[in-house]
């Protein structure tokens, strides 16, 4: 690690307002004088009395929803619910073989209603292009290609687009092409997809927007993608980060925050417009009917939407409104498999009350280093959206009283001096002292909850144990390693009885500051050591490249008492977190578990 580190002046927390005390707390309770308990969710009282009165232009908002096949023809039931929690867009689809189920064959219907019923409800549609008729397909199916003839799909999206130009302006370019809804994809095949189609589309509607899509947060297929065609062809780009949403439980917001900038800076290199719309066009968390679980949904909803926004995404869409019941009742939706509420979906409608159909994002503060706060214009004033980023509480007062309002809705005024008690569920603050928002504005721009700038740093080491030291890199899912003390010292040593062989793999994820997008050669170097007395061992490296993840070679640990440092030089590294790591010590071939010390990684020239 580089001796003299490039450290940010610190903001000052809440400008100096706010008297902090932090204590560590297993589970959190909810002070009682700060806000009422157990508030339950009213579906018409709790909802914003203005949703419906003066209404703004739709496509301006960033709120929306998207809906699976499973429950599509249930929108004419949740599309009113979804309005009158002030939605307005929806991200659903007919699939092509609904549509023109044989050549010359067309059925309007079912996506005549969907639609009409979106119109009626104002809601805004985001259609995505999907998948193939069978007839169009070369192996029968919906999903495989290559397409027979390219003037199929050529015929089938200026139809569509035809037919709904009134209606319908925005146009995603199938769904997840990337993942398993095109088997024999390549980024060409979707290049021409994407090319064909906005040019198709584009001749009968001008004002017509279209947008490339993929699974996860797959920067490597979009940018191989526009390399192969697509490049000058789509108005927008959307992606599925699901797995960056699943850091927020152990405090990756920074990873998630980073999505817009890497987006940005890949369309630079290939002198686009960097300055394209982003959006999240699906993001969502399974939760069971037990109330600790939905607790768990509405908590990532509701940090997913803030940090979209402050990250500079235009849209972001919750998958989905009612979702399949899989297991146990458990699923993605907003609403139950009866239509009742979850709290997500109360947190969803607060948070529209709240930030209303055009937020403008002001910029952050902090109580402390374990804490967050994001300011935004809203619907009516200034509003706060805080939480803590572990499991740690903080209480802070204000020097003038504020109005403290839950992700169900329920609000309570907090006097000058009393304390909040601010938890990793978030709270909204609203009535906030101006010097509260020009801290914020001054912040905007400065890294968050980190006090040292990374990119500056030359290299960032973690060192592991019972709590694990470092800074610019994380462990990712810890749980896959246990604590292992020796002689007074803490190390981690890999759990090969853990579930789905995951005891296998030690993740790691780098500061997004430290190597951005376009960093290309690193050393990562593993100090580990054989347990005492075990065969032998060693372990391969799994990391993420212009080519997606790749895994470097096998090296064994020599059999030494001593800690070994086994060491990978890199030079084609692209880190994204694609799946929510960058890179990850991989042991499945290893016939017994080790020790890991520290981990570092290094730039090189």
């Amino acid at each position: 690690m580089a001796s003299d580190r490039a450290r940010l002046g610190r903001p000052l927390s809440f400008l100096g307002q706010l008297r902090v005390r932090a204590r560590r707390l297993m589970p959190f309770v909810v002070t009682a004088t700060i806000m009422a308990a157990g508030a339950a969710f009213d579906l018409h009282g709790a909802l914003a009395s203005d949703v419906t009165g003066e209404r703004t232009e739709q496509g301006a908002s960033p709120w929306g929803v998207a809906t699976g096949a499973e429950w599509l023809d249930d929108h004419r039931r949740f599309n009113p619910i979804l309005a009158k929690a002030g939605v307005k867009w929806l991200r659903a689809f007919q699939e092509w073989q609904t549509i023109q189920p044989t050549q010359g064959t067309w059925n309007w219907a079912p996506a005549d209603r969907l639609v009409s019923d979106a119109t009626a409800n104002g809601i805004s549609l985001l259609y995505p292009l999907a998948y193939l008729a069978p007839w169009a397909s070369a192996d029968g199916g919906t999903r495989a290609f290559p397409i027979k003839d390219i003037q199929y799909w050529k015929d089938y999206v200026g139809a569509v687009v035809e037919r709904y130009r009134g209606s319908v302006k925005h146009w995603e370019i199938w769904n997840e092409f990337n993942g398993s809804f095109a088997v024999n994809g390549s980024p060409s095949a979707y290049a021409e997809l994407v090319k064909e189609a906005s040019t198709a589309a584009k001749r009968i509607d001008p004002s017509a927007k279209i947008g490339v899509s993929v699974a996860n947060f797959d920067v490597n297929f979009l940018e191989r993608a526009i390399e192969a065609g697509a490049a000058g062809h789509f108005d927008f780009i959307c992606v599925h980060p699901y797995e960056k949403l699943d850091l927020l439980e152990a405090g990756g917001e920074i990873e998630f925050m980073a999505m817009a900038s890497t987006l940005r800076r890949m369309l630079a290199s290939h002198n686009l417009d960097s300055s394209l719309p982003l959006w999240i066009s699906e993001v969502g968390a399974v939760a069971t009917t037990e109330p600790r679980s939905e607790a768990g949904q509405s908590r990532l909803l509701t940090k997913a939407y803030i940090l979209g926004l402050a990250s500079g995404f235009d849209k972001i869409f919750w998958f989905e409104a009612r979702g399949p019941a899989y297991h146990d009742q458990a699923d993605h939706g907003l609403l139950r498999a009866d239509f009742s509420p979850r709290p997500s979906f109360a947190a969803l409608a607060t948070l529209i009350r709240l930030l209303g159909d055009h937020p403008t994002y002001l910029g952050w503060v902090r109580a402390d280093a374990d804490s967050l706060g994001f300011v935004f214009e809203g619907r009516q004033g200034f509003v706060l959206a805080a939480w803590t980023t572990s499991n740690k509480t903080v209480e802070a007062t204000f020097q003038s009283p504020v109005l403290v309002t839950r992700t169900d809705g329920s609000e309570v005024t907090v006097d000058s001096g009393k304390p909040l008690s601010l938890s990793s569920t978030p709270l909204f603050v609203s009535k906030l002292p101006d010097t509260i928002v020009q801290q914020a504005k001054k912040n905007r721009d400065l890294p968050i909850l980190q006090d040292v700038d990374y990119s500056k740093e030359t290299t960032v080491t973690i060192s592991l144990g019972e709590t694990n030291r470092g800074g610019g890199l994380q462990q990712i899912n810890p749980q896959t390693t246990k604590v292992f003390s020796d002689e007074g010292s803490t190390s981690r040593r890999l759990d090969f009885s853990a579930a789905n062989d995951e005891g296998h793999y030690a993740y790691f994820a780098v500061s997004p500051q430290f190597a951005p997008w376009g960093t290309r050669r690193l050393q990562i170097t593993a100090t580990v050591k054989r347990l005492p007395g075990s065969p032998k061992a060693g372990f391969s490296l799994d990391y993420e490249s212009q080519r997606g993840y790749v895994n470097a070679s096998y090296r064994e640990i020599p059999n030494e008492a001593d800690w070994q440092e086994l060491t990978w030089t890199i030079d084609d590294a692209n880190f994204v977190g694609q799946w929510g790591w960058n890179f990850r010590i991989n042991a499945i071939a290893s016939p017994s578990e080790f020790l890991i010390k520290d981990v570092r990684v290094k730039k090189q020239p």
